[in-house]
């Protein structure tokens, strides 16, 4: 079995608490990152319970670049060196931009793409100089076109995407594989307050978190750049450079 270690951030709700769950079944140390101290130490006792793994914690607001520094401070004093990264934890708003709380989405972009940034460079700095490790970003299906009502979020998931497939051909031949997860709507707490505004999109054919987090792993370990799960969300990212903008 496994001894490396994974970090998951965003790990107790949705698709990143379904990824701790796989990666504790196949005998992985986990590092949980989330904002609630509270679930996360709920999360890995029952983590450690099931599963017999080691589970490590670290709660704090990633919408702050501090917190990514104090993160990396941490696992440095505990000597954790990561093997899998997996920054899942992201966040946005449902509406027009103008009718939006600003500061909240200020946040959220943060979040999704700054954040993101420096933690993937930090930890993938490590990786480098081990000459081995893996990463995997959730993006979403949104990355792949403009999405009105919900615009900073989806562009923000195409930085996402783009940064991804970009620096895992910068680092081919170092021994770090990079791969970005591509999730259409999902059954999380995310679209179910988004699901409350009565927008369909958020309330019919959402994908469960459990078969999204099981294509993700599948994916990574199969060292795919580019992760959709399921056929026809599949063919609609193909499609979109084939049909009008609009």
């Amino acid at each position: 079995m496994p001894t490396e270690t994974v970090l998951i951030t965003g790990a107790t709700k949705g698709i990143g608490l379904e990824f701790t769950k796989i990666f504790a079944c196949k005998g992985y140390n986990l590092v949980l990152v989330a904002r609630d101290a509270k679930l996360l130490g709920i999360h890995a006792q029952n983590l450690k319970k099931d599963y017999g793994t080691q589970v490590n914690t670290f709660a704090g607001d990633l919408s702050s670049h501090t917190t990514v520094e104090s993160l990396h401070r941490y696992l440095k004093s505990e000597g954790i060196d990561i093997d899998i990264l997996i920054n899942n934890a992201g966040a946005g708003g449902l509406g027009l931009m103008t009718e939006l709380d600003i500061h909240k989405e200020m946040e959220y972009l943060q979040l999704n793409m700054i954040s993101l940034t420096y933690l993937t460079r930090l930890i993938a700095d490590d990786m480098v100089k081990r000459k081995q490790g893996k990463i995997l970003n959730v993006a979403s299906t949104a990355a792949f076109q403009p999405t009105p009502r919900m615009s900073m979020y989806g562009a923000s998931k195409s930085y996402v995407l783009f940064f991804t497939e970009a620096i895992a051909e910068e680092l081919k031949g170092t021994g770090v594989q990079v791969c970005v997860l591509c999730p259409p709507s999902t059954k999380t707490p995310l679209t179910q307050g988004l699901a409350a505004t009565g927008t369909k999109i958020f309330i019919k054919n959402l994908m469960d978190p459990q078969s999204v987090a099981k294509c993700g792993f599948d994916g990574l370990m199969k060292n795919k750049t580019v992760i959709i799960p399921g056929f026809k969300n599949k063919l609609m990212a193909k499609s979109v450079g084939l049909l009008p903008r609009k």
